[in-house]
This record gives structure tokens, C-alpha cells and sequence, in this order.
């Protein structure tokens, strides 16, 4: 499992030129599934991102949680983070298969209800526009 995270003000996604996520301020998270990722790993994962702290306190350390500050999430599912890019064209074979990496996309995000102040998410499989105002830009990978 592999994840892309970035501090936000806000994130959207449109689906068909349709909006089917938004959020304020918090994380926008990019998840990549590969083949052999359990849902333990996707609890934990969970955990670690409400976890984290990497919002400003008063005197503008990086001290507060999502959960300090009100945080949201919005959830994108995307097979891409697993490629390996060893060839000048990427592979995909490391990406789980559809069916599982759906189920646990979908455990993932129900796992995020109940750790942040909102939760948003793509529609799996489908090709989806992203837009997000990074703040900072604060990003990071996570792997697990």
C-alpha cells in the first residue's frame, strides 16, 4: 500500500464533469493498493494518517493532528502509485487486482469515518479530475 498525502485548504473531484467529492481544509489522500495488501494494513494506515501531525499550533509548529484542527479527507484511489517504472514503460503488474483493491478502498475510506470531520472520495476505476489547493505544499508518501 502506498500513499500520497498532501495538507490541503481544500480538494475536489469531478467524475464526468460532475462533482463527487469535496473537502475544506485537511488531507487529500492518493491510495495505491498492491497485490498482498491486507485489511490490517489498511486499519493501519487509517490510524497512522488521523495520527499524524503535520497542522501549525499557535506558534507555528507542526503539532496538531487532523482531529486537533477539524480536518477532512478526501480519499483517491489510484492504481498509478504502484507502477514500476524500471523500463521507459510503466508496469502495473505489482497493483492488486480490481475486484480487491476496490473492497479494500472501500474499507479504507469506511475507516476514515469516525477519524476525521468530514470524508470525501473519488469513484473507483473511473477516470477522475483532481484539484487541490496544497498548503505549504506539505506533502509526503506512506507506505505499508
Amino acid at each position: 500500500m502506498k500513499i500520497v498525502l498532501q495538507r490541503v485548504n481544500s480538494a475536489a473531484v469531478e467524475v464526468d464533469g460532475a462533482e463527487v467529492g469535496r473537502i475544506g481544509k485537511g488531507y487529500a489522500v492518493f491510495l495505491g493498493i498492491a497485490e498482498g495488501d491486507t485489511l490490517a494494513a489498511a486499519d493501519k494506515m487509517a490510524d497512522k494518517i488521523a495520527r499524524l501531525r503535520i497542522f501549525a499550533d499557535a506558534d507555528g509548529k507542526t503539532n496538531l493532528s487532523a482531529k486537533d484542527v477539524g480536518g477532512e479527507i478526501l480519499i483517491i484511489s489510484q492504481f498509478t502509485l504502484m507502477a514500476d517504472c524500471t523500463q521507459n514503460r510503466p508496469s502495473f503488474s505489482n497493483a492488486a487486482k480490481p475486484e480487491f483493491a476496490k473492497e479494500l478502498y472501500e474499507h479504507f475510506i469506511l475507516q476514515c469515518e469516525g477519524r476525521f470531520a468530514r470524508v470525501a472520495s473519488g469513484r473507483f476505476g473511473a477516470h477522475m479530475r483532481v484539484r487541490a489547493d496544497n498548503d505549504g505544499p506539505f506533502t509526503l508518501v506512506l507506505e505499508g
